[in-house]
C-alpha cells in the first residue's frame, strides 16, 4: 500500500447522507476476478448517464475536483453491504482521503485494511471543511497524519486516528505487512514452540497425516 503521512490536493463537497455502497460501487462492476476497472465504477450511475457519458453536474466531473484526493462525505458514509470494492475503487480513483461525520463500520475497517485514511470529525468541524471545499481554488487541503492535522483556508483542525492503524497507514503496511514486518518473532516463537512440542514438527520426507 502507499504511505499516507502529508497530502496535499483538491477536497471534493459530496454531503449527501447515507451513501451506502451498492452506490459507491454498482452490483455490474463486482463481476470481475481481478480489481481491474473498478475506478469507472465509483458513483457510477452519479457520475454517468444511461449512454455512460459524463454527467456535468456531478461534482467530480467538475474540473476543479476530478482527481481529487480528498472527499468531504456526508454521515453515514459507506452503509449498505460490506463489498470492499467499494473502497478498492475510490483507491483506484486516487482518494486518499475521506473527511466524514460518521462511517459505517464495516466499511471504515475496509478504509483502514486498504490504504484510504477515513477521518471522523465533530459536526462542527466538518462544517467548516464542507464550506471550504466549495472553494477550492482559494483552499487547497493538507492532511497530515503524522501530526494528525487537517489545514485549509487558515483552518487547523485535528483529528485523532487509533494508534494501529495510524502506524500501519503511515507505513503503508496492510495486514500481510504488519505480519512480515514481525517476521523474525514469528519465526522465533515457532522455533520455541517447536522445541517444546517435538511431536508437532512434521519428519522430513514423511506427510503430516503420517
Amino acid at each position: 500500500m502507499q504511505p499516507f503521512r502529508s497530502v496535499t490536493g483538491v477536497a471534493a463537497p459530496f454531503p449527501a447522507a447515507n451513501v451506502d455502497t451498492d452506490v459507491i460501487m454498482p452490483k455490474q462492476f463486482l463481476k470481475g476476478i481481478d480489481r481491474a476497472g473498478l475506478d469507472r465504477g465509483v458513483l457510477f450511475d452519479l457520475r454517468f448517464d444511461a449512454d455512460g457519458a459524463p454527467r456535468p453536474d456531478f461534482v467530480l466531473n467538475q474540473a476543479p475536483y476530478r482527481g481529487a484526493p480528498f472527499l468531504v462525505v456526508g454521515p453515514n458514509f459507506g452503509c449498505g453491504s460490506s463489498r470492499e470494492h467499494a473502497v478498492w475503487g475510490l483507491a483506484q480513483l486516487g482518494v486518499r482521503a475521506l473527511i466524514g461525520i460518521s462511517f459505517a463500520g464495516i466499511f471504515f475497517d475496509n478504509c483502514a485494511r486498504n490504504g484510504l485514511l477515513a477521518i471522523t470529525l465533530p459536526a462542527d468541524d466538518h462544517a467548516r471543511l464542507l464550506a471550504l471545499a466549495a472553494q477550492p481554488a482559494d483552499h487547497p487541503f493538507t492532511i497530515d497524519l503524522e501530526a494528525q492535522t487537517i489545514r485549509a483556508g487558515g483552518e487547523l483542525i485535528p483529528f485523532v486516528v487509533e494508534a494501529p492503524r495510524r502506524h500501519a497507514l503511515l507505513e503503508g503496511l496492510d495486514a500481510v505487512g504488519l505480519s512480515l514486518a514481525r517476521a523474525a518473532e514469528i519465526r522465533a516463537f515457532e522455533a520455541r514452540h517447536h522445541a517444546l512440542n517435538p511431536w508437532l514438527t512434521p519428519v522430513e520426507g514423511r506427510s503430516r497425516a503420517g
